[in-house]
């Protein structure tokens, strides 16, 4: 099989394509022929050095999400069989032709959609269910921020909002993206042009003086602050990205006086039961929302194989409004 492979710390220059073995599925997987996958901020740093795989995983080879074909299922597999069109998220190793995952992580595609749409959902929306439902305990009627409302994450955050019946307030620092938010089901938009950026005013004006319940960070350094000062009394605010820096400077006080809960989180790294877990929660809860429109890919491109590296320079000068969907044929 064919894949792409990180041939030294670099830019998108750095992958080269490679054959390696067709890989052989154990007690509970399935090899998925893959037909679709995305990129996402986390395989540009990987490649950069500064973001290594987990152990179960190949170290070289980029990729968290697929949509594909089942090609061959281990010994005691029973939920899929060969030909059965699946989705997911994995460690890494999705830029391949072939991949393998377990069984319980796998989700099945929504009847009628495409591989590219499919592939554009299961980073974006585990994440966003993961950290606003499972964590943030988000419930119909409250009023959410969404930092970088306009990244793949971002945009599932606003339609899952939509979807619960709770109110988003977007941030983001392009104009032009944020005009798309209202798509999304957003009520309210933020242009974040200054460092360190300002939005928390514009919340509570938009909740009458009260702030917001919940808020996703997907940006951290400057914005954590800011945050904390947008959120009511016995606010959430989970923290899932550090694009904006690993440091800031935090009032504690604020922290004890408004009762808040601060969280932070990671997909990649958790133990596989914990991912599996999270995937079956996910069918339960989101499969029905994909099958009924309610929740859907928000797709900037779907670029060719060929064209993967100039979709990760797209993705670096933050260009793209959603998910970059790569074809792997």
């Amino acid at each position: 099989m064919k894949v792409m492979r990180i041939t030294e710390p670099g830019g998108p220059e750095v992958l080269a394509e490679e054959e390696r073995p067709e890989p052989t599925p154990g007690p509970g997987e399935l090899r998925v022929r893959v037909r679709a996958t995305a990129l996402n901020r986390a395989d540009l740093i990987q490649i950069r050095g500064h973001y290594p795989a987990p152990p179960d995983v190949p170290p070289d080879v980029p990729g968290l999400e697929y949509a594909g074909e089942v090609e061959a299922v281990g010994p005691r597999t029973r939920r899929f069989k060969v030909g059965d069109r699946v989705m997911g998220l994995v460690g890494g190793g999705a830029w391949a032709q072939q991949l393998l995952t377990h069984e319980r992580e796998a989700l099945p595609m929504p009847e009628g959609m495409d591989f590219t749409d499919a592939a554009a959902l299961p980073e974006a929306y585990l994440t966003a269910y993961d950290a606003l439902v499972l964590q943030g305990g988000l419930k119909p009627g409250e009023t959410v921020v969404v930092h970088a409302v306009a990244s793949g994450v971002g945009s599932a955050a606003a339609l899952l909002c939509q979807a619960m019946g709770a109110r988003v307030v977007g941030t983001g620092r392009n104009a032009a993206k944020l005009a798309r938010a209202s798509e999304w089901g957003v009520a309210r938009t933020v242009l974040c042009e200054s460092s360190p950026p300002s939005f928390a005013d514009a919340v509570r004006e938009e909740t009458g003086g009260r702030g917001a319940d919940l808020c996703l960070d997907l940006v951290g350094g400057d914005y954590v602050p800011e945050s904390l000062q947008a959120l009511a009394p016995r606010g959430r605010m989970m923290l899932v990205g550090l694009v904006a820096g690993m440091h800031t400077d935090l009032n504690l006080g604020l922290l004890l006086t408004k009762r808040l809960t601060m969280t932070g989180t990671v997909l990649r790294s958790r133990p596989v039961e914990e991912k599996m877990a999270l995937t079956q929660s996910a069918e339960r809860h989101l499969l029905p929302l994909f099958r009924s429109g309610a929740l859907r890919a928000v797709v900037d491109a779907v670029l060719p194989k060929a064209e993967l590296r100039q979709g990760l320079e797209r993705m670096a000068r933050n260009d793209s409004v959603g998910k970059l969907v790569v074809r792997w044929e």
